[in-house]
């Protein structure tokens, strides 16, 4: 199968390879070259800036947006890590009125092995997201 739309290669490909500068610049299977990067992320909301404020001494190192009211973790997205959050914010009696977790998708990795967005007509005629976003309210 030879395609641009990394969701369709995410789909049905048993194994990918990433072409750059017509050379392979990774190969293996969608799950494989997901684990290559970083990027998966917990976001969390508030609509109440104590209880962000608390968040945010609660979960050091998040990376904070003080007038979004927002905290965004590091997370695998997996739900021991997931549970691991909510405990540390359910300790500290602290309710998030949203999470969003983010976990890397084939975009991810083609941006980051080529350092360029380009996948020629993406999803042109596609309306969703292309990143694999959950959130929960």
């Amino acid at each position: 199968l030879t395609t641009q739309y990394l969701e369709e290669a995410d789909q049905l490909a048993d194994r990918i390879a990433v072409l750059h500068d017509g050379r392979i610049a990774a190969e293996g299977t969608a799950e494989e070259l997901k684990r290559l990067i970083p990027g998966g992320h917990v976001r969390l909301r508030f609509s109440d800036p104590v209880a962000y404020r608390a968040a945010v001494a609660e979960l050091r190192g998040a990376t904070t947006d003080d007038e979004g009211l927002t905290l965004q973790l590091p997370s695998d997205g997996t739900q021991r890590d997931l549970r691991a959050v909510l405990d540390r914010l359910d300790t500290a009696g602290v309710d998030a009125d949203e999470l969003t977790v983010h976990t890397p998708d084939l975009d991810d990795v083609f941006f980051a092995l080529t350092g360029t967005a380009d996948v020629p007509a993406q999803n042109a005629h596609d309306s969703r997201p292309a990143q694999t976003e959950e959130t929960v309210r």
